[in-house]
């Protein structure tokens, strides 16, 4: 199953919940820092973008993203670079999962950009996961994120996400209350599961 929303909308709250109610779960944004913490993509990155997005020998991901935030062909650049190697990695990641002895009932993927990315066709069912705006921008400013707004403008918005997934989660409300929609969920599709 593949999990978006937007910035602070709480997809990585619902993915540790996910987790905890058994799902094994994989979040991309973990995997595009594996891979930007490789040779390989740190020389990509400094040829394209310049010496001063890895200063130190290791890719500076602020610097990064303050640059194809601000210049739309080095971004258009960074996803065609990032997209194909993250979904190698999600199709690695779930063949180990389904040849696990004991595979769980459902795989959860957190995919910020999973519309946008095309990957919607990865997955048997999507849930997009949408809060108040204000909430949200509360949510990233305390990660040190720039106004949601701002980083919005690239995504789809969360009426559109949530109107393409399978599943919409509203996270304006408790912890409790997140863990039981989701929970609710994650029965619906176990229960639609082929035997």
């Amino acid at each position: 199953m593949g999990l978006t929303g937007g910035m602070g909308a709480g997809k990585s709250t619902a993915l540790v919940v996910a987790g905890e109610l058994g799902a094994a779960t994989l979040s991309t944004d973990e995997v595009v820092h594996e891979l930007l913490a490789t040779e390989e993509l740190r020389d990509l990155l400094v040829e394209r973008l310049g010496r001063d997005v890895a200063p130190q020998g290791s890719v500076d991901r602020g610097a990064v993203a303050a640059r194809v935030f601000e210049r739309p062909e080095d971004r258009d650049w960074l996803e065609g670079v990032l997209w194909p190697r993250v979904g190698r990695k999600l199709a690695e990641w779930r063949t180990w999962v389904e040849a696990t002895d004991c595979p769980p009932s459902t795989a959860v993927v957190e995919v910020p950009l999973l519309f946008e990315a095309g990957m919607e066709d990865f997955f048997d069912f999507t849930i997009a996961v949408v809060a108040e705006e204000s909430l949200r921008d509360q949510r990233a400013g305390r990660r040190g994120h720039q106004a949601v707004a701002e980083r919005d403008v690239r995504q789809l918005t969360q009426e559109e996400k949530s109107q393409r997934a399978t599943f919409t989660i509203r996270n304006d409300g408790t912890p409790d209350e997140l863990k039981a929609e989701l929970s609710r969920i994650l029965a619906t599709i176990g229960d639609n599961q082929p035997d």
